[in-house]
Order: structure tokens, then sequence, then C-alpha cells
């Protein structure tokens, strides 16, 4: 195995992030390396759930989980995007590998136990190399993090308290991560700046939540990424977060799980212990959730001549046949175009065509 060309390596793309970032890489024009252990599992991944992958400068690279595998693979690249989780358990490899082959790292993880092992392991050595070390990219708390930017400019202000909370269900990967957490690693919120750990029995918390009707569930979910992130901003001395999601009977199930897998579990030696977290885990979840944009969601507000567009589109026009098929100026087929991209959630027609096809528009 080589080192790539490509500036971007994927690492994990054949799981339901990977495949989302790649997705989006694609749509953007960046060109990457899909990696993985299984070459199979990563070519039926781009080909089934990346739309448009046949327009993107990509390549497939089955690679062994060790240091030296990686690092040859990750030599030649500029930035590595490590979904393989749990990240305690499989991100030392990668992050090592990173800071030999001298490439930036990052990652999608949630765990907070595995920043604070990043920030003291191994910060200073990517510092010293001109490196960025930059995990818990995900979606699920970098909105926490920029909803708090505009709070901590009003001076003073010192103290964060984040409820964060998603719609839908969590990945088999993440439900997984979610027991190995609760089972190995302790949940601490910031006080003062130190660490100070949540009380691990205390149970599900009741939040009142803008634009809710009834009380919502949470927990701290391992404490966040946010203490971790927010211990050396010079603004801030407190932070806590709880989350949850807006699904009442799984926020109920959640402690009970977690309590069979504990004393399921209790005894155990590491290898064992996470070998029966993850069966677990695949009892609990053992399909992908729908990919967000694959629910036909505003999808289903396409008018008619919006649909009829689409139609056309896939039959090869471009906007001035568009404007003449349609008796319609060529600004108003682009309008058009405009609102069907933002309702198929792209920017593009060929994504949007792949994109209706997969949700049986077309």
């Amino acid at each position: 195995m080589s080192s790539t060309r490509k500036p971007v390596v994927v690492y994990g793309a054949s799981g339901y992030t990977g495949r989302l970032v790649c997705e989006y890489l694609r749509e953007y024009g960046v060109p990457f390396v899909a990696a993985g252990r299984s070459a199979d599992k990563l070519h039926a991944a781009m080909k089934a759930n990346v739309p448009g992958i046949e327009t993107a400068d990509y390549e497939v690279v089955e690679v062994q989980h060790g240091t030296e595998a990686l690092t040859e693979l990750f030599r030649g690249a500029s930035v590595v995007l490590n979904t393989v989780g749990p990240f305690a358990k499989f991100g030392p490899e990668v992050v090592q590998a990173c800071l030999a082959a001298g490439c930036h790292y990052t990652d999608t993880t949630g765990e907070q136990d595995w920043l604070i092992t990043l920030d003291q392991a191994w910060g200073a050595n990517f510092e010293a190399a001109g490196l960025l070390l930059s995990p818990g990219l995900a979606q699920m708390y970098t909105t926490g993090e920029i909803a708090a930017q505009p709070c901590l400019e009003t001076p003073g202000l010192d103290t964060l308290d984040i409820a964060v909370f998603w719609g839908g269900s969590p990945t088999i990967a993440s439900t997984q991560t979610i027991l190995v957490n609760a089972a190995t690693s302790k949940a601490f919120h910031l006080q003062q700046n130190r660490y100070v750990e949540w009380q691990p029995d205390a149970g599900l918390y009741s939040l009142a939540i803008p634009g809710q009707h009834e009380m919502a569930l949470a927990l701290p979910w391992g404490g966040t990424w946010h203490p971790v992130w927010f211990r050396k901003d010079p603004r801030v001395a407190n932070v806590k977060v709880l989350g949850g999601v807006f699904n009442k009977p799984l926020m109920l199930g959640v402690p009970k799980i977690v309590e069979a897998a504990l004393k399921a579990t209790e005894g155990m030696n590491e290898e064992d212990r996470y070998a029966e977290l993850a069966q677990t885990a695949a009892s609990v979840m053992n399909a992908m959730p729908p990919r967000v944009a694959a629910d036909r969601g505003d999808a289903e507000e396409l008018t008619e001549r919006e649909l009829k567009i689409l139609r056309l589109l896939k039959a090869g026009l471009g906007n001035r046949e568009l404007a003449q098929s349609l008796c319609l100026s060529e600004a108003t087929v682009k309008w058009h175009l405009h609102n069907i991209f933002a309702k198929l959630g792209v920017k593009n027609r060929t994504s949007a065509l792949a994109r209706a096809q997969e949700i049986s528009l077309l």
C-alpha cells in the first residue's frame, strides 16, 4: 500500500457518518480516500449510499487498523477525518499515525474521556509539530458550542449551562459507544476550571425546552466535550451540559439498558466486556437510521411544476431548454431550481437527481 495523493482521508468511510462525509466531499469537489478495513464494504457503501459518487475524485483503500499501516496510508494527505469509534478504543493508532505522517487529525467523537486523553497525551506534540488536533467535529455538540459563542461576548459571563437535543435515533456505532462509555468512563462537568464528576446514579433530568409542550428528559451523556473545549477559554469557569432525544420511551429506556449492561459485564476483563457491550448494543440498535435527506421531508412539498422540472432535468435539458419547454424566463427557471435544491438538501443538478432517485421521486 502506497501513500495517498488525495488531500483528505476518511477513515471508517463505510459507516453511517463516514458515508455522509464522503457525500459532502463529493458535493464540494474535494478529492478523498475512502479508507477502512474492508474494500468490499467500502465499495458497496460508496455505490449504494453516496449520491453522485460516480462524479467524485476518490479512491477506496483497504487498510489494517495499526499505526504502521495507517501511517503509510496517511503520508501525503493533508487531513484525516476519523469516524471509527469508540474512539477511546480505536483512536490511539489513528492519532499516532497522523503525527508520524505529518497530517492534521479530526474526528467526530462525542466521548469526553477521549478528548481529555487527546489533550493530555498528544496536544503538546501536535502543537510542536504545527499540526491541528481537532476532535469532536460532529454536529451533535458543535451546535451548542456555536450557540455559546455569542453568549460569551457578554462581559463577566463565565458560566455555560447547555442543553442539546436531537431528533431521530443513534446509529449502531453510537449506541455501542454510549454503552461502552457508561461502563468504562466517568462523566465530568467543569466547576471553577476543574473537572467535577457528575453523580453517576442521578438518573434522568427533566428540562423545560423552548417550543416543547412537555418536560424533556436528559442525561449528561458521558459529560460531552464542552467542558474540555472550554476549560482553556479564559472567559469560562463553569460548564454543565445535558442532552437527550425527543423520544420519551427511548429516553426512559436508556438508564435501564445501561444498568443492565453494567450488571452483565461486572467483573469481566476489558476485551470480554467490550464484546458483551457490543452485542448488547446490537440488540438495541441493529439497523442504520435513515439518511435524513432520504426521508422525503421537505421533498413532500415539491410542487407539480418543480416535479416536472426534475423530470426534464433527468432528460438532460439545460436552463434555456427548460425555459422554452415551460414557457418561462431563464431567471424563473433558476428560481425554481434554487427551491428544488433547498427542498432536497442539495446544491447542484447531479445531486438533485441522485436524491430524487433515492427517495423515489423519479
